[in-house]
């Protein structure tokens, strides 16, 4: 089976500066020992319209999706979603495929929770790679985030990541709850 009864998808092109964030949050997760039921994907730029569609409800319980998102806040903030949050067509990839559709395909299916950064600059279509500060800062809490939904207590281990990741820098960031 290629996926389990857990499912964390990072979205987003790290060419593109702040459209990484969702595979940085992949890149730090996959540090992490994790259940056997858990699998940690890092879905791409288009990928996510047809990993979504690839799920088995029979199988797969829980999709968290990690991506940015512009829901007018200070960048770096961070957001929880539901599907049912999301208007048709708002939540788009960089080709304009719409996610939002093959989401309220399985949403009564499948348990999921989109978590978005408030990203701070976006090249598409101009590359840059690297993540604004704001959004770097972001990850750590983002990690705590998707552990705290899949139910994994990490502890210490976030605390140290954190710390790691703000190191002479002071924490600029905010964080929204929006459910």
């Amino acid at each position: 089976m290629l996926y389990p009864e857990i499912v964390i998808a990072g979205c987003g092109n790290p060419l593109f500066a702040d459209d990484g964030f969702g595979p940085a949050v992949v890149e730090e997760l996959q540090k992490l020992t994790l259940p056997d039921n858990v699998k940690v994907i890092d879905a791409g730029l288009g990928g996510p319209h047809f990993v979504f569609t690839l799920l088995d409800p029979e199988v797969t319980k829980k999709l968290v999706i990690v991506d940015i998102a512009d829901f007018g806040a200070e960048p770096g903030s961070i957001t929880k979603l539901r599907v049912e949050d999301l208007p048709p067509g708002s939540y788009r990839d960089a080709h304009s495929w719409d996610l939002t559709e093959p989401l309220q395909r399985i949403k009564d299916q499948v348990d999921i929770t989109i978590i978005g950064c408030q990203q701070k600059n976006v090249t598409d279509p101009d590359m840059e790679i690297g993540l604004s500060d704001e959004v770097a800062q972001a990850i750590p809490r983002t990690v705590q985030l998707v552990l705290d939904i899949i139910g994994v207590d990490y502890g210490t281990t976030i605390k140290r990541l954190q710390e790691k990741r703000q190191r002479g820098t002071p924490e600029t960031c905010g964080s929204t709850e929006t459910r």
